[in-house]
């Protein structure tokens, strides 16, 4: 039974289980890449989510999760949506003991208030996509976002230490830390990051933390070309270094920031002791000058306007993520300048050097077909002899009609992607066609 036509009777069953308060029609703001929901609703606990899921199953709709909705956008379009599970209210810490460095909290808080509770005991979440103050942990999971601080502490995935869900049937699940019934056979937690909520609905989170450092100094170093800045990169991984963000930064992302022009720049945060951070900070200064580069210190508040461009740009144009080898960041910069150019198309890339993930913002008039063939495709291409990737965080719906914005997978990874997801998930209730081979 659908939800056409059924919109009385459905409301009342909604209602029954999260409040007549916390059900309402979805406006069409909420539609995702042009698929609107029937119904938004609004969940306070994990009962009332599996409950909700219990009757998704039951009735054949369609189950959309959402946090902040900041990565409503990534993946495919969605095959259908009848339900909209908005899981803000859902924003409790649950057990935070500072000894034991870990805390466990429901997946609708934001990090911007969990930050401000472990601030008092000098710790920290070292996650930090674009616009990640106003992001959920949930949604921030689910997407395997990170940002600048993943040079020294690596994603969610590293972070994640269990995980409470609820699978497509209403059955609500843990895996890995704090085990209270796991599914046999699979890192849970590990399935759990980057599955766009395709396996399950993450209601809770227990999450490693990390001390506060005591002191932290940032840095720009300029350089002439992108290969130069390539040999910097490669220079400070290979040195004493251990920088807690190094981004890359190309003429166009300079620009943006108001910072001075030049072909290409790197950013650089330290954070340790005082002596180890101005140590550090000369070091920089003098792999820089050897690729004649010219460094200076970061202006206050850089990151924050850095993290600000990012994440307004995110709601603009095409967003595309490369991913490819330290070694082949400046073939990939050269890559997105000459299809950019050929398309006549703004743009700018940013992203972190050690780890060969760049995100490229382009805008320009273009019809569907030319984003696909001579951007997507074209990128793809290149990038493919190479070992690198393309994945398309963001583009209108037409033109997600046209292409996997994934990108094709590995036969053998497919498969078993494939048979995770029957397994989880038969009945093709949670975000049914957005991951990749739009299962």
């Amino acid at each position: 039974m659908g939800l056409v036509g059924e919109s009385g009777t459905a409301r009342d069953r909604l209602a029954a289980i999260v409040g007549s308060l916390y059900v309402a029609d979805a406006p069409p703001a909420l539609a995702i890449d042009g698929v609107p929901p029937r119904f938004v609703v609004r969940p306070a606990d994990a009962e009332q989510v599996s409950g909700l899921l219990a009757l998704a199953r039951d009735e054949g709709w369609a189950v959309i999760p959402r946090g902040s909705g900041t990565a409503l956008g990534l993946g495919n379009p969605p095959a259908r949506a009848d339900l909209l599970i908005d899981l803000t209210r859902l924003h409790r810490v649950v057990e935070y003991e500072p000894a034991d460095v870990t805390v466990s909290v429901e997946a609708g808080i934001s990090l911007e208030e969990l930050d401000r509770g472990l601030g008092k005991h000098a710790q920290f979440l070292p996650l930090d996509p674009p616009g990640w103050r106003a992001r959920t942990i949930g949604g921030v999971l689910s997407a395997n976002a990170s940002g600048p601080l993943r040079t020294r502490y690596g994603t969610a995935r590293d972070m994640l230490l269990g995980v409470r869900f609820v699978q497509a049937d209403g059955t609500v699940t843990w895996g890995g830390a704090r085990v209270v019934k796991s599914v046999t056979g699979y890192d849970v937690p590990k399935l759990m990051v980057g599955a766009l909520g395709t396996l399950g609905i993450i209601v809770e989170a227990t999450l490693r933390l990390h001390p506060q450092p005591e002191a932290e100094g940032s840095w720009l170093s300029w350089f002439d070309s992108v290969e130069a800045a390539q040999g910097f990169l490669l220079a400070v991984q290979a040195s004493t270094i251990q920088p807690a963000c190094v981004e890359i930064l190309d003429a166009g992302a300079l620009a943006v920031l108001d910072e001075a022009p030049a072909p290409c720049a790197v950013a650089v945060s330290i954070a340790s002791v005082p002596a180890a951070v101005r140590a550090q900070g000369e070091l920089l200064d003098r792999l820089a000058a050897r690729e004649n580069g010219v460094t200076t210190r970061a202006r206050e508040g850089f990151w924050d306007a850095y993290d600000a461009s990012t994440a307004g740009a995110l709601a603009a144009g095409m967003v595309v993520r490369t991913e490819c080898l330290p070694t082949s960041i400046a073939s990939t910069l050269r890559a997105l300048e000459s299809i950019a150019r050929a398309a006549s198309l703004r743009s700018r890339v940013s992203g972190c050097g050690p780890s060969g993930s760049l995100r490229a913002f382009l805008e320009g008039d273009c019809p569907a077909d030319s984003w696909r063939d001579r951007v997507v495709h074209a990128l793809r291409e290149q990038l493919a002899p190479q070992g690198g990737s393309a994945i398309v965080e963001r583009c209108s719906p037409a033109l997600k009609a046209t292409l996997d914005v994934w990108g094709a997978a590995d036969p053998e990874s497919f498969a078993l992607m494939r048979r995770i997801k029957q397994e989880f998930d038969p009945s093709g209730v949670l975000n049914p066609g957005r991951f990749v081979g739009r299962l």
